[in-house]
């Protein structure tokens, strides 16, 4: 059993549209639990003009019926509220020549998807590839991974995240994280866990703003309550490191991840990398229904992945965000209908979407853990994947218990 979800629209199309397969039947599910996770990526300080436009709501379309998942592909349509503008220049129907010339791109940002894109499937327009390249897309994602939180949850699984630095100004969060972790963070604008450079980075965005440029940032992701022994070492394919890197790597405007430490790792000597390993409590650990299996790690710098498996300490992703491509002060580019230079084509953009990203990488860092869950002990229904859950974190710790004191295998 998998969890498998899709995406379907357009950035200024009538609709965004996403399905997703493999959720067990029982979950109890409302727009509401995905509504709070859609408004929340439209917030943080740097936002463009567009947030103020969007609403964003789910409307079901299948797979959900009196409050439960029916084990069927749950569909959601999300309206774009801007389409009555769009309309003309997003229709579905062909025009006639040149009546959409109004808004045609032919001037490719650089660090876009612009250029390449048109030059990939043969189109003349760059509004045929910016359109779906758009970071709107990600709004469908995040209520993909909103079900897949709501899955985790039933876990006691939370995931969080918080902004570690923007526009190049670091923040120095507690050596503690807080719990919950985005109640804390979310009542930053900028989704800082550090007071003293709230200020700071509003005004670095405030300055990038008036000078037409855009900033960006990093962010740390942190899934706790995440039980011992989810993905695998056997395969590629199935390291739970590899597929989270790869997902978040897919957020638009994302040029780095790092697991624990990361790159960090790499500068130190292995004594001060590796997490060491120690009985729970005085003595051998026969405690069962402990995540961890009875274990423990004096520190996390491997960030709840060792070969590919959750450790059962907290699961710690940084992401990295480049600046926004539309700069209001364009960098040169050429016209694709001249062939001649020009500057690059702006239209509204955010300053920075650094917090927002925050959320779009806990949607999928959810939606990369609640497939690892299914995998691991997934069923038709939610009561046969608990039943599943239950039979295997009570048993972690009891082969410790049963040969306490005994020889050794």
């Amino acid at each position: 059993m998998h969890l498998r979800f899709s995406t379907a629209g357009e950035s200024h199309g009538r609709a965004l549209v996403t399905t997703v397969e493999g959720l067990p039947a029982g979950l109890p599910i409302s727009a509401q639990w995905v509504d709070r996770d859609l408004a929340r990526r439209m917030q943080g300080y740097g936002r463009g003009a567009r947030m103020k436009i969007e609403r964003d709501r789910i409307e079901w379309l299948a797979g959900v019926r009196a409050g439960e998942t029916l084990g069927s592909p749950v569909a959601m349509l999300i309206s774009n509220r801007d389409w009555s503008n769009w309309e003309d220049v997003m229709a579905h129907e062909a025009a006639e020549p040149g009546e959409l010339r109004r808004r045609r791109v032919s001037r490719p940002r650089p660090g876009h998807a612009d250029l390449a894109g048109v030059l990939k499937y043969d189109r003349l327009d760059a509004r045929d590839i910016l359109e779906r390249a758009s970071a709107r897309e990600t709004t469908a994602r995040v209520a993909a991974g909103a079900l897949a939180r709501r899955l985790l949850a039933e876990f006691g699984v939370e995931v969080g995240s918080h902004v570690v630095s923007l526009g190049g100004i670091a923040a120095a969060p507690p050596a503690e994280l807080p719990v919950p972790l985005n109640d804390a963070a979310d009542r930053s604008e900028v989704r800082v866990l550090d007071p003293a450079v709230e200020s700071e980075i509003i005004r670095r965005i405030d300055e990038a703003k008036r000078a037409g440029d855009t900033l960006g940032g990093e962010v740390e992701v942190v899934a706790r309550g995440v039980v011992v022994g989810l993905g695998s070492h056997v395969s590629w394919d199935r390291k739970l490191d590899g597929r989270l890197a790869g997902m978040l790597m897919s957020i638009p405007a994302v040029k780095g991840v790092e697991i624990g430490l990361g790159f960090q790792a790499a500068r130190r000597l292995g004594s001060a990398v590796h997490d060491p390993i120690e009985p729970r409590g005085d003595a051998l650990p026969p405690i069962a229904g402990d995540l961890r299996g009875g274990f423990r790690r004096r520190s996390n710098n491997a960030g709840g992945l060792e070969g590919g498996i959750t450790t059962g300490e907290p699961v710690v992703a940084r992401v990295a965000m480049k600046p926004i491509s539309t700069l209001m002060s364009p960098l040169p580019t050429v016209d694709l209908a001249s062939g001649l230079p020009a500057n690059a084509q702006s239209e509204r953009s955010d300053v920075t979407a650094v917090p927002a990203m925050g959320v779009i990488a806990e949607a999928l860092v959810a939606l990369v853990l609640g497939d690892a869950m299914l995998e691991k002990f997934g069923g038709d229904s939610l009561g046969e994947m608990r039943r599943n859950y239950d039979g295997y974190v009570a048993s972690l710790g009891s082969r410790w218990a049963a040969r306490r004191g005994g020889p050794e295998d």
